[in-house]
């Protein structure tokens, strides 16, 4: 963070015993295409109004991060790339390119790569940006822990930068830009990186041998932590444990299907058990209003990836996940069309085209 079906057609008579209300009675779900459509314009002529002359957006936050973030969002929500406002803003991207391969400023090496493998991954047609792909993709593999023995606690994790500690956010984010450029799951960088996220999830056992886990609070088990550390401050437990929180969560578990860890796997069960017990979309749990747009990306990519268009919170109530995502969007925009999230604790929510940035990324998903 700054401090990504088909239906079986059944038998008419079938369909007619189903109850009101029941998965199946009615194919529809998440929001009216219509209600999407208003919300995505209001946002996207905001961000024409923000795009600095060099294709540029909020430089100050993250170098070139928050354009990719930007770039991603606008094509994803179906804005061409010959479109004047994505146009510039690749030009800029390009130009951010070094020569070691990496798509950066002077800081967050790693972060923003990542970032812009996702911006160049959308607007690659036809291959026009798959050498810039792979020879990004070659830099953040190089910013990669390692431990011969394979046993040090920041195996496979990243930092912001190749100096930085590990943690979380930017290892998950990793593993998004190696799958979006294209690299096979089964490469070493993305199993090695399977075990710094293992290590970060609150469930002792098999994959996580560090005490903290052990010492996880039943409503914290199966959840994430932020950096697998228990001298965290921000995140302690007060008992040498660390509190699980819902950014966190859902990036381990897009992380583990992703890189194609099956659902019967008890790391995946953990984290949805514990998605299930702590799912809302009024905050972002365990950290509140902090993050709140991030934690709205990330839970629309690991929904997603789980498949499950009404899914069933611990207390048995169903959830059409889209719907539910997009109401929450809805309310949160501003009349201008930005999003923003003043309550934001360090991570650059407060800025409007970083949250705005977010939150198309995340209306993205609400189409099934």
């Amino acid at each position: 963070m700054i401090k990504h079906l088909h239906f079986l057609v059944m038998p008419v008579v079938a369909l007619a015993i189903l109850a009101p209300g029941s998965p199946g009675a009615d194919d529809k779900v998440g929001p009216d295409a219509k209600d999407v459509r208003k919300v995505r314009d209001k946002a996207v002529a905001f961000l024409r109004t923000r795009q600095a002359e060099n294709g540029g957006f909020a430089p100050e936050v993250a170098g070139p991060g928050v354009t990719a973030l930007v770039v991603a969002a606008l094509i994803r929500n179906g804005v061409p790339d010959d479109d004047p406002i994505v146009k510039k803003g690749l030009a800029y991207l390009t130009k951010s390119v070094k020569k070691d391969g990496g798509i950066y400023d002077e800081k967050l090496a790693n972060y923003v790569t990542c970032v812009g493998i996702m911006a160049f991954a959308e607007a690659n047609k036809g291959g026009k940006y798959d050498s810039v792909l792979k020879n990004a993709t070659a830099f953040i593999k190089k910013l990669q822990h390692d431990d011969p023995a394979g046993k040090a606690l920041s195996l496979g994790g990243l930092g912001y930068d190749a100096k930085s500690r590990p943690d979380m956010s930017n290892t998950q984010y990793f593993i998004d830009a190696l799958i979006a450029a294209g690299v096979s799951r089964d490469d070493p960088a993305i199993q090695n990186a399977l075990k710094f996220v293992s290590r970060c999830q609150n469930q002792p056992g098999e994959f996580n041998d560090q005490p903290f886990a052990k010492k996880a609070k039943d409503d914290d088990v199966g959840g994430f932590v932020y950096v697998p550390d228990p001298d965290d401050k921000r995140h302690s437990t007060g008992d040498g444990g660390l509190r699980s929180v819902g950014a966190m969560t859902y990036g381990g578990l897009k992380s583990f299907l992703y890189a194609g860890v099956k659902k019967d796997d008890p790391r995946v069960k953990g984290a949805v058990a514990w998605i299930r017990r702590h799912y809302t979309l009024d905050e972002n749990p365990g950290m509140g209003q902090s993050g709140l747009f991030y934690y709205y990306h990330t839970f629309a990519k690991a929904m997603s990836a789980l498949g499950e268009d009404q899914f069933e919170d611990s207390k048995g109530k169903k959830h059409d996940w889209r719907k539910d995502l997009f109401e929450a969007l809805d309310k949160r925009q501003n009349k201008d069309g930005s999003f923003s999230n003043a309550k934001d604790k360090g991570f650059g929510e407060n800025v409007p085209d970083l949250a705005t940035a977010f939150a198309l990324l995340a209306l993205s998903y609400t189409k099934k």
